[in-house]
C-alpha cells in the first residue's frame, strides 16, 4: 500500500516511557503527528512528551482498567478533536521454569499484554471508527514460535496475534484497519532486564542465527512507523521475521525436541532463575500496583 501521511494526525501510543513506545512516539512526531502518550510512569512521560516536535500530552493510566481506558480514550478525544492511530505497545515479560514461576507475575504478564492490548481496543475502537482509523498491536517472535522458559510471555502474545487477526475481520468494513507488529529481540529495558540473568542470557546465545542477535532499536522503530505509514496488516521490525511465517508450523515439534535437550543441560542451575516481571518497565508495574494495595 501506499504511505499515508503522519502530518496532523492524532497518534496514541501505550507503554511509551521508554524504549520502544518512547522512541515510536518521537518519530510520529517527527513526521508530523500529535501523540498523546499512555502509561504507568508520568514523570517519565512528561519528559518524552516535553522533547517531541508537535502537541503531545501524557496520560497515566494501567491498560489493564477498562474504565480508567474509557477515560484516557476520551479525554485524548477531547483534547486533540480525534484519534486516527492507537499503538498498543504496552507490555511486561518474565521468564523461569513454568512450574516454579511466581503466579502473580506470570498472571500479570498476561493482564498487561493480551487483556490490556483488548482493554486498549475496546476503548478506542469508538474514536478509530470515527475517524477510519488504524490499531497496531504489538507483538513479538514469541507469536510465531514457543519458547522454553518464556511461557507467559509466549502465551500473551499468541493471543494478542490471534485477537488482533480476528478484530481486523470485524471491524474492516467499518474503515478500521488492524495490524500486528513482530518485534525480535530488541535493544529495549525489557531485553536488557532478562539479560541480567545468567542462565536465560546463555539460553538466548544458543538460539539458532539470526534469532539469537540483539537488534538495535532504532531501524526497528523505522519499519514500524513505515507499517503505520501504509496502515499494513503485518508489520516486521527485522527483516527475517517475515520469513518465520512460512514456516512457524514446524517450530513447536522442532522446539518441543531441541528444548528439552537445552532443559536438560541447564537443569541444575535453573532453580537460580529469576520469575520476577524484568526491566525498567517490570519495576515500574509492580510500583504502582503496591501503590494501589496500599
Amino acid at each position: 500500500m501506499s504511505r499515508v501521511s503522519l502530518e496532523g494526525q492524532v497518534a496514541v501510543v501505550t507503554g511509551a516511557a521508554r524504549g520502544v513506545g518512547e522512541l515510536l512516539a518521537r518519530k510520529l512526531s517527527a513526521r508530523g503527528a500529535k501523540v498523546a502518550l499512555v502509561g504507568l510512569e508520568p514523570d517519565a512521560l512528561k519528559r518524552v512528551a516535553e522533547r517531541l516536535h508537535t502537541d503531545s500530552d501524557h496520560w497515566y493510566a494501567d491498560v489493564t482498567d477498562h474504565e480508567a481506558m474509557v477515560r484516557v480514550a476520551a479525554e485524548v478525544k477531547q483534547r486533540f478533536g480525534k484519534v486516527d492511530i492507537v499503538v498498543a505497545n504496552a507490555g511486561v515479560a518474565n521468564g523461569g521454569p513454568f512450574a516454579e514461576s511466581d503466579p502473580q507475575a506470570w498472571r500479570r504478564v498476561i493482564e498487561v499484554n493480551l487483556i490490556g492490548s483488548a482493554m486498549t481496543a475496546r476503548a478506542f475502537l469508538p474514536v478509530l471508527t470515527e475517524s477510519r482509523g488504524y490499531l497496531l498491536q504489538i507483538a513479538s517472535l514469541a507469536a510465531i514460535t514457543p519458547a522454553p522458559m518464556m511461557t507467559a510471555y509466549c502465551a500473551s502474545k499468541s493471543g494478542v496475534e490471534a485477537y488482533a487477526h480476528s478484530l481486523r475481520a470485524e471491524v474492516g468494513h467499518k474503515g478500521v484497519r488492524v495490524g500486528v507488529g513482530y518485534l525480535s529481540w530488541t535493544d529495549t529495558d525489557m531485553v536488557r532486564g532478562a539479560d541480567q540473568d545468567e542462565v536465560m542470557r546463555e539460553l538466548r546465545q544458543r538460539l539458532p542465527w539470526p534469532s539469537n542477535k540483539t537488534y538495535p532499536l532504532g531501524p526497528a522503530v523505522d519499519r514500524i512507523v513505515a507499517g503505520i505509514e501504509r496502515r499494513s496488516s503485518h508489520v516486521y521490525a527485522q527483516w527475517w521475521l517475515r520469513g518465520m511465517q512460512g514456516v512457524r508450523g514446524y517450530l513447536p515439534a522442532i522446539i518441543g525436541a531441541v528444548g528439552q535437550r537445552e532443559m536438560r543441560r541447564f537443569e541444575p542451575r535453573l532453580k537460580n532463575v529469576g520469575t520476577s516481571l524484568v526491566g525498567a518497565g517490570g519495576a515500574a508495574d509492580e510500583e504502582a500496583r503496591n501503590t494501589v494495595r496500599n
